[in-house]
């Protein structure tokens, strides 16, 4: 269990990551029990997941008479989540020396799993809309579609300034990320049949 003083400076550090400042490595622990600490960003971001979860069950299933089909999916979306935050870390470890970023593998995961936290409270506020106003879904997507975009933006600035690389191996690293994010995703979803059904509720 993370102090609450780690926890604000792991975040301070990864925000000022993703604001592209490269300082905010020194607010990380880059230790190896740093490395492994940094996971505990996912238990910081559960909150806010849980309500994206919660989000993303009821617009599958929208019916009033299908709460418990809701309530079965969201462990399997967590599932889901969990796998495409931490597959692709697994696939960049293999990667990372014929690649060339080996000696910044670790700030780059710590500096990711902060960030991931953060993102994920970033895309609650459409989700907790979509939840308390259904009607407002189409504004809710609109908000939702932005906060993506940004957030890409905030990640490449990250891995950029934490792989100290330039911006060519950085775009590198960042769209196979994202790919390899993508592919664990739809994969998943698929297997676990997180999809909408086959006939809508009336």
């Amino acid at each position: 269990m993370l102090a609450a003083n780690e926890i604000q400076s792991s975040l301070s550090g990864a925000w000022r990551l993703m604001m592209g400042k490269a300082d905010g490595l020194r607010l990380l622990d880059l230790s190896a029990d740093g490395f492994w600490n940094s996971f505990f960003a996912m238990i910081v971001a559960l909150p806010a997941l849980l309500v994206s979860w919660t989000s993303f069950a009821a617009d599958l299933y929208p019916g009033a008479d299908l709460y418990g089909e809701r309530i079965a999916l969201i462990p399997r979306i967590a599932v889901i989540d969990f796998c495409a935050w931490v597959l692709p870390l697994v696939g960049l470890a293999i990667a990372a020396k014929p690649i060339g970023i080996r000696p910044r593998f670790v700030h780059y995961v710590v500096a990711s799993n902060w960030a991931s936290a953060i993102v994920a409270w970033m895309m609650m506020p459409p989700a907790m809309l979509r939840l308390i106003f259904p009607a407002a879904g189409d504004a809710a997507s609109l908000i939702s579609v932005a906060l993506l975009l940004l957030s890409l933006v905030f990640t490449w600035r990250l891995t950029n300034a934490t792989l100290n690389r330039g911006p060519g191996p950085a775009t590198a690293v960042f769209a196979g990320m994202l790919m390899a994010s993508l592919v664990v995703l739809y994969a998943l979803q698929t297997a676990l049949g997180v999809t909408p059904p086959l006939e809508a509720p009336v």
